[in-house]
């Protein structure tokens, strides 16, 4: 045992003072909080370029359908013709033409002439304004009052309630669900092949520099193959915590430097909306303080509803398990050969299973209790995956245990199938392998 804590601490500190891991470190935490932050603050941002839209209306009904905004303007410009506003766009300042055709409630379509390309939001204003105005005209055509036409306008939300077999009621969400999954999938993913690949590549570089002749004349093969392992994987865990820390840290201090008074407002106004919002589907009349204690309510109910605890023991389980599953593989692969790129008739069969269980993943959030969905949760090579989108939705106990104990069974008969090729692979020079070679080594008994 002292051995392989040797070689451990070998690997881990061999590679934690390498300058890649040094600017991996700090400079991914750097892009992610980029990914996060960049794209909430740019949705903040309003487009502050003045636009003014030349309106031709055949139908004379639409003047002040379509209401201004701050920086966007509508010009009802009588019959002028669209032709002639086109010659002169540029001189006359505006931004596009709008033409509203006489048989729109028919053909409900518009045309937006601009010699730029206009934005959605410019198209959007524009639509959701004319359907709303059109609509109500054929109500009004159709004998509606105007009055019961506000009074029948109907904002419905989904509650997603779940409730135990002791009949014990509380909310759910299914979007909620769904994020998680994707992300803990993700995550099994990308570090599974990050790290295995580090695995195989320090095996393959150790080949090559003959440095595995002198280690292997102190310690077994399968000693120096989990102690490269496990040294990887706390590796792998080192930066992974470091990178959740220095994320955390760069949003924080980003959203407290960069919000100005303009993208508060912008906030306050997003709130105020969708509290004005909640309050008139839910209960008209109600504060806006105790309608926003019902939303933080509300919320604390949804996350209440994911088995979060179970998640994170799952996960961690999962992750674990899922590494020494792919890492000894890896680890056999990088002893079976002399370089990168004899790696690539032995990845194959590797990563298949892999991306196969991130496909069944996205259609395990759709239906959870599936065939194929438990079918792949319970595969060892795509549990870790898989299992993950599931957990959020609800997993029978029995699944669980059945799916974890297969999938230790199976990493011990990796880990023994790797110890074998790897036995015999990891002082093989020079010599093409393939995959009757491999089956060759592993029914080897001396």
């Amino acid at each position: 045992m002292s051995k392989i804590s040797l070689i451990i601490q070998r690997e881990y500190l061999t590679r934690v003072k390498k300058k890649s891991f040094i600017i991996m470190t700090i400079l991914a935490p750097i892009l992610f909080a980029g990914m996060l932050f960049i794209p909430a603050f740019l949705a903040t941002r309003e487009d502050t370029d003045s636009k003014v839209i030349a309106v031709v209306d055949q139908t004379n009904l639409t003047v002040g359908a379509i209401p201004d905004g701050k920086y966007l303007k509508f010009n009802y410009v009588g019959e002028e013709s669209v032709d002639e506003l086109k010659e002169n766009l540029q001189q006359m300042g505006y931004y596009a033409i709008l033409f509203i055709p006489e048989n729109i409630l028919t053909s409900g379509r518009v045309q937006l002439y601009s010699n730029q390309q206009t934005t959605m939001a410019v198209n959007n204003h524009i639509s959701k304004a004319l359907e709303g105005f059109f609509t109500n005209i054929k109500l009004v055509n159709e004998n509606v009052p105007v009055d019961i036409i506000e009074r029948t306008r109907t904002h419905i939300r989904v509650e997603t309630i779940q409730w135990s077999s002791s009949g014990e009621e509380k909310s759910g969400s299914a979007e909620l669900a769904a994020i998680i999954g994707y992300v803990s999938g993700f995550i099994m993913y990308f570090f599974v092949f990050l790290f295995g690949a580090q695995v195989m590549r320090g095996v393959i570089e150790e080949k090559s520099n003959r440095i595995v002749e002198v280690i292997i004349s102190s310690v077994k093969p399968f000693q120096l193959m989990m102690g490269k392992v496990i040294g990887v994987a706390l590796v792998g865990l080192t930066q992974f915590l470091i990178w959740i820390f220095l994320t955390l840290a760069i949003v924080t201090a980003a959203q407290v430097g960069l919000k100005s008074d303009s993208s508060k407002q912008a906030q306050t106004e997003m709130v105020q909306n969708i509290m004005d919002q909640e309050a008139a589907a839910n209960a008209p009349g109600m504060q806006d303080l105790s309608q926003a204690q019902k939303m933080l309510d509300d919320i604390k109910g949804r996350l209440e509803s994911i088995p979060i605890v179970l998640i994170i023991i799952a996960f961690i389980f999962y992750f674990l398990g899922g590494y020494l599953l792919y890492a000894s593989l890896f680890a056999a692969v990088g002893a079976a050969v002399d370089n990168d790129t004899d790696t690539q008739q032995f990845m194959l069969p590797i990563t298949i299973p892999i991306i196969l269980a991130l496909f069944v993943m996205m259609s395990a959030m759709q239906t959870p209790n599936s065939a194929i969905a438990v079918t792949f949760s319970m595969i060892p090579f795509t549990s870790m995956i898989v299992m993950m989108a599931r957990i959020p939705y609800g997993v029978p106990i029995w699944e669980l245990i059945l799916s974890a104990s297969l999938l230790i069974i199976t990493i011990i008969g990796t880990i023994w199938m790797a110890g074998k090729i790897y036995r015999t692979g990891i002082l093989m020079y020079g010599k093409k392998v393939n995959y009757r070679e491999l089956w060759k080594w592993i029914k080897y008994k001396g």
